[in-house]
């Protein structure tokens, strides 16, 4: 595994993460180190623990062990205060979105103010209009998502997100389900914003082209572990055999083709 750099200060600092559930081990020791104000993609095969690992961070599934740190301060069970605190200064974007079809957009972005703070509504619908507007939907405010574009739906999802001002967002698989074009546009949107809002990201995904453009760093989890964090341009170059083989699936997948068609002979693979 590459180090991150130890020069940049690290927001969120993650050392030896563990969950099983029953026999099943799903993380092994997971390290992640999260320069603030940087954008971290975690890469992985389908069903190697990536949303698990980001709802461990989140605090949605408690980790069996390891340590979790966010702005210096230990996320332990223990440390209520610390972890309160990091549930007002973090964001969770669901892959689903989320989002309560019976309320209207409007609705929908204030709603995480009305349940966690004691601001008065005047305020509360001001920021959540204010919120639509960064994000090109204060148009559509009165409208339920199910009168929405995907595009929008996203978009919507992350103006609740970034409604409470957070300064640290986790995305979990935001592209899940969508055409290339709409997943190169929800890459841009997390950059677009996360430089406009100054927030750090963290997301989990296996969409690798858009995460090689989007990131600051990537990160490979497999085998219950972090088996690569580094830049971009290092990630395409490593010559790891982990690494490798996710990153050149495709050129894999290219000659495995191109025997078949000459009626070679090729054995299939049995991980699927």
């Amino acid at each position: 595994m590459s180090a991150a750099d130890t020069t940049t200060e690290l927001f969120l600092d993650v050392r030896g993460l563990h969950k099983r559930f029953g026999e099943n081990v799903v993380l092994a020791g997971v390290d992640l180190a999260v320069p603030r104000g940087s954008v971290i993609t975690v890469l992985g095969k389908s069903g190697t623990g990536k949303s698990v690992f980001l709802k461990c961070l989140a605090g949605i599934v408690r980790p069996d062990g390891g340590s979790i740190r966010f702005d210096g301060r230990s996320l332990n069970a223990v440390n209520a205060a610390a972890r309160a605190e990091f549930r007002r200064r973090c964001s969770y974007l669901f892959q689903s979105n989320a989002l309560l079809d019976s309320l209207t957009a409007l609705e929908n972005v204030a709603l995480p103010l009305e349940q966690t703070t004691q601001i008065p509504n005047r305020e509360i619908r001001e920021r959540s209009l204010e919120a639509l507007r960064q994000l090109e939907l204060d148009k559509h405010r009165d409208r339920y998502p199910s009168q929405l574009s995907g595009g929008m739906q996203k978009r919507l999802a992350l103006a609740r997100a970034i409604v409470t001002r957070p300064e640290l967002v986790l995305f979990d698989e935001p592209t899940a389900g969508l055409d290339p074009i709409r997943r190169n546009g929800v890459f841009e949107m997390i950059v677009k914003y996360q430089r406009q809002f100054g927030f750090t990201a963290v997301v989990v995904t296996h969409d690798l082209p858009e995460a090689l453009v989007a990131s600051d760093q990537v990160a490979l989890l497999d085998g219950g572990r972090m088996q690569f964090q580094g830049t971009p341009e290092a990630f395409s170059l490593s010559a790891d055999p982990t690494v490798r083989a996710f990153r050149d699936s495709a050129g894999a997948l290219r000659d495995t083709i191109t025997a078949l068609r000459r009626g070679e002979t090729v054995t299939s693979k049995e991980d699927l």
